[in-house]
């Protein structure tokens, strides 16, 4: 099997637990990216988050952002965008609003929030995305509702943080039997993240896939937390971080190191020095 395309997670995957990124695992992705493989970022971040990651690296790699709902290089002329409309924004903030939690849009050119337990210094700033022709701005209002009665919005992404367990797992269920137009994701630390009904990271990634007609099974997908288990078992080749929890080791068919241990950099080195580049297979007639 020749595989044309390579899958990474952001955080806990690319990432070091310090949110670095090693020299190795950077001139590993290169590598690849010299087979002429198309190299993909899938995470949960919001875009701007993402290419701030992205620039890091010696390519240009696509982004699949916004857990799925996001899909794109640029803010100008994105592959795929799926958003949560303004009514039903509104709702779902109005019923969050019943408790006290921090909620953040994440829109792919600014995030909208409330004031909630939120340091001074991250309050209405902006800061200016390079090379990218428009202000990425960090707003945060006393009355998330009220702001959007007057400017409605309609994220790709809401991101909840809430104060207990329980209030997570109330308002999760509420908002699944409530609002079927969205997919409520229970996250680790009292977190919520809510997108789209339909969108996942797998069905962001199998967009960009058939977008760029490459099969599920030509892909190598690297993950490290339970949302990437759906690509970990899709994909051809399934990797699963040395971090990752048990379910996510079960899924996969190949467990390399931890991220500390720059398991990206080991993996990509050690199986794709096996694969030709894609463009010496196809004019060898090997491909096609």
């Amino acid at each position: 099997m020749v595989y044309r395309m390579l899958a990474v997670n952001i955080d806990g995957t690319l990432l070091q637990s310090n949110g670095r990124l090693n020299k190795l695992t950077k001139d590993a992705i290169e590598y690849v990216h010299q087979k002429d493989v198309h190299v993909a970022l899938v995470t949960s971040r919001n875009f701007y988050s993402a290419k701030k990651v992205a620039k890091a690296l010696k390519i240009n790699p696509t982004l699949v952002a916004h857990q799925g709902a996001f899909v794109g290089t640029s803010i100008q002329k994105p592959l795929y965008v799926s958003r949560i409309s303004e009514k039903l924004t509104l709702e779902i903030v109005q019923m969050l609003e019943k408790v006290e939690c921090q909620i953040q849009l994440s829109h792919e050119k600014f995030i909208l929030g409330n004031r909630v337990n939120l340091p001074e210094n991250l309050l209405g700033r902006a800061v200016l995305f390079m090379n990218e022709q428009n202000i990425f701005s960090q707003h945060y209002v006393d009355s998330l509702s009220g702001e959007l009665t007057e400017k409605p919005a309609a994220p790709p992404k809401i991101d909840v943080m809430f104060n207990n367990e329980k209030d997570k797992e109330d308002l999760y269920k509420l908002i699944a039997d409530m609002f079927p137009e969205v997919y409520p994701i229970s996250r680790t630390g009292n977190h919520l993240t809510i997108v789209a009904k339909g969108e996942s990271k797998w069905n962001g990634l199998l967009y960009l896939a058939n977008h760029l007609k490459i099969k599920p099974a030509e892909i190598v997908a690297i993950g490290d937390s339970l949302d990437d288990i759906e690509m970990i078992r899709e994909s051809g080749l399934g990797v699963a971080m040395g971090n990752a929890p048990f379910e996510l080791k079960k899924a996969a068919k190949w467990v390399t190191r931890s991220n500390d241990e720059q398991g990206v950099a080991y993996m990509l080195k050690e199986f794709f020095r096996r694969q030709h580049p894609i463009a010496f297979l196809e004019k060898m007639n090997i491909l096609k």
